[in-house]
């Protein structure tokens, strides 16, 4: 029987390491075996504990996922899972396995643990490479009423703060889950939705009409915050006057 791969997860959003764990769970060939909210907590793990696979989150405070590679003399295989296109340059020349640009789904997962598995197809993982610009996964996943419920990203309308809480706005529904709205932020793809206000954001494709306090979706009128205006004018490629 062929042992499994034990996997640390690093991030320093609870959401993310609760998907990267959901995910896990679901792979016979992994086993977690621990998890970290930062990069030198995941420094301090790999000193004591052996670990074939790192799924490293890259935008982390202190210490970013690059650095703290870097900082390895013998790290074991990296899967690097981040918001942030621009930042896999840098992953795979620092011989990363893949580059999981979030959201993404199972399957595109599941092909990144498959080139962990087979080095052999290493060329694979440089092709992706070349493919992140045009690479486009459609959901994710967040925990709502005690599962972890699919949304789809071409669906979501707008999402709204709630203190420790979101509410994702669906056409059919609307989502509540326990997490921050940058967290959520973190997860979207950057070209397709913005903040607008510090309790919201949109997607711009939903965007009917605007003026310079508000955008409208349907019916429903959103504030747009005095520090989000001059970059949601140069999102909508038009001038709003602060």
């Amino acid at each position: 029987m062929t042992p499994k791969l034990r996997c640390l997860l690093v991030d320093d959003e609870s959401p993310a390491l609760d998907i990267l764990q959901t995910y896990i769970e679901a792979t016979p060939m992994l086993e977690i075996a621990g998890a970290c909210h930062h990069a030198m907590a995941a420094f301090e793990f790999i000193q004591q504990n052996h670990v074939d696979l790192i799924f490293l989150d890259i935008n982390m405070p202190k210490l970013t996922g690059i650095d703290f590679l870097r900082a390895l003399p013998s790290p074991p295989k990296v899967i690097f899972t981040t918001a942030h296109r621009d930042y896999a340059v840098d992953g795979f020349d620092l011989g990363a396995v893949d580059y999981l640009l979030k959201p993404y789904s199972l399957d595109r997962f599941l092909r990144a643990v498959h080139r962990a598995i087979n080095p052999e197809q290493k060329h694979q993982a440089v092709a992706n490479r070349e493919s992140l610009a045009t690479e486009n996964e459609r959901f994710l996943y967040v925990r709502a009423d005690r599962k972890m419920v699919k949304i789809m990203v071409e669906e979501i309308r707008y999402i709204e703060s709630l203190k420790d809480y979101v509410r994702i706005f669906l056409p059919e529904k609307q989502v509540i889950t326990k997490q921050t709205i940058t967290a959520l932020e973190e997860m979207l793809p950057e070209h397709d939705f913005m903040r607008i206000h510090r309790s919201f954001i949109v997607a711009l494709n939903k965007i009917d009409s605007y003026n310079l306090n508000s955008v409208f979706i349907g019916k429903t009128e959103l504030p747009i915050g005095p520090l989000y205006k001059h970059e949601l004018a140069k999102k909508l490629n038009t001038h709003i006057r602060p």
